[in-house]
């Protein structure tokens, strides 16, 4: 008689894989995920920059708020109209977007800017005066 021993940790590490693939968005490997917008974000000692991709867009179709450490963007691409063809393959989502995330630092809101250009929207984020580093002289009796 041939035994077979039973190994949870395999059984679960399939059913992880798997739930992973189901709710997965077309990532490179079945456990990533996509978000969209692709983020790049960066910041030196005065500025938060942010960097968007956003093919098919135009400037009209975007909003951005900013919040003291938190940016929201915002957007909806129609999907193209096709007259008399048939879709083989559809990998660009189309339809409404909302995310926010936190930034590193607290902006000035009221500094902020935004260029958007061949697809790519690039947003300068002033740092507030409080968010700055500031040098603190130490005083001795």
């Amino acid at each position: 008689m041939l035994a077979t021993r039973w190994e949870p940790w395999n059984e679960l590490s399939q059913l992880s894989r798997e739930m992973d693939r189901l709710f997965s968005r077309g990532g490179s490997s079945p456990t990533s995920v996509v978000t969209f917008p692709a983020l790049n974000v960066w910041e030196d000692e005065g500025t938060v920059y942010v960097e968007a991709e956003l093919p098919g867009f135009n400037s009209e179709q975007l909003e951005i708020y900013v919040d003291a450490n938190q940016l929201t963007l915002k957007g909806e691409r129609s999907a193209p109209e096709m007259e008399g063809g048939t879709w083989h393959r559809q990998e660009r989502g189309f339809g409404s977007f909302h995310r926010t995330m936190e930034l590193p630092a607290d902006v000035d809101a009221d500094q902020v800017s935004a260029d958007f250009q061949h697809g790519i929207l690039k947003i300068t984020l002033p740092k507030s005066e409080t968010a700055k580093p500031r040098r603190i002289e130490v005083q001795s009796n």
